[in-house]
């Protein structure tokens, strides 16, 4: 899905799945612990608890008043840090990332630079057996799809830069092929010389640079794409929503922030959004 700012650019949006929930039957659990109070809950499975655990029917409860009058009434949110949701995040950007990273109570992973650049890294070897070196560079990277901004121009210049910093590097580093290439590939740049498209394919397809990104990650650029798995208990996603889904956030974290609520089961929003109809 492709988006427009302010500043005429083009963008896609993050693609988000909720990956699962925890269920909401542990944070009313914890909160009848404290309270003593099994016995007044609408939850059958609640109420006996204490003489009859019954976790799946507790891990399916899709309603508290509890809990409910904890969040809205008494402001209370510690309890709802025993519920969690986990995000699949794919297609958002390396500016994102670095938001995301304000927000503290989270587990986050991260698809990283460090071992998934050969693409970039064969696409500019190969590109030097290339009469046309940076237009066959240009092709192979636009192929990857992996920019968040997709206006075609941009991304030329965006490419032209990443390309100028291999080129340089290039030119500086004597061991540069030994740095980007795997040692059981290297056979490849002799045998396909002349022939720039069987050579990004052998190298596509051979043994990969083992932490090939540890020498090239001054190419990246908050416009990468990034995935990541995030998760999130109740409470931190509450907050996570009220800064980002809001008018004065980033816009690019604003559209995460949209995303994820879109896939977020409704007995949480209840909880937590102050805008969802309860």
């Amino acid at each position: 899905m492709t988006q427009t700012t302010m500043y005429q650019l083009s963008y896609q949006k993050p693609k988000v799945t909720l990956l699962q929930d925890s269920g909401l039957g542990v944070a009313e659990i914890a909160a009848r612990t404290c309270y003593d109070s099994f016995e007044n809950s609408e939850n059958s499975c609640v109420k006996e608890a204490m003489i009859h655990m019954d976790t799946e029917a507790i891990n399916q409860i899709e309603d508290s008043t509890l809990l409910s009058n904890l969040a809205w009434v008494h402001h209370h949110h510690s309890i709802i840090e025993h519920a969690t949701l986990s995000f699949l995040v794919q297609g958002t950007s390396r500016g994102v990332l670095q938001e995301h990273a304000r927000h503290r109570l989270q587990a986050i992973s991260v698809r990283s630079t460090r071992y998934t650049m050969s693409g970039i890294i064969n696409a500019f070897v190969a590109s030097q057996a290339s009469e046309n070196s940076f237009g066959f560079f240009l092709e192979k990277i636009l192929a990857l799809d992996m920019f968040v901004i997709t206006d075609p121009a941009y991304l030329e210049i965006e490419i032209q830069a990443i390309y100028d910093k291999l080129l340089f590097q290039q030119m500086r580093d004597p061991d540069f092929i030994s740095h980007a290439v795997a040692k059981s590939s290297l056979e490849f740049l002799k045998h396909f010389a002349s022939d720039p498209e069987a050579l990004f394919a052998a190298l596509q397809h051979g043994k990969k640079k083992r932490n090939v990104g540890d020498g090239f990650k001054h190419i990246v650029s908050d416009n990468w794409k990034v995935d990541m798995v995030v998760t999130f208990n109740i409470r931190s996603l509450k907050n996570y929503f009220d800064l980002r889904d809001s008018g004065a956030a980033w816009f690019q974290i604003r559209w995460l922030a949209e995303e994820m609520k879109k896939v977020t089961p409704a007995k949480y929003l209840r909880l937590i959004d102050k805008k969802y109809k309860r």
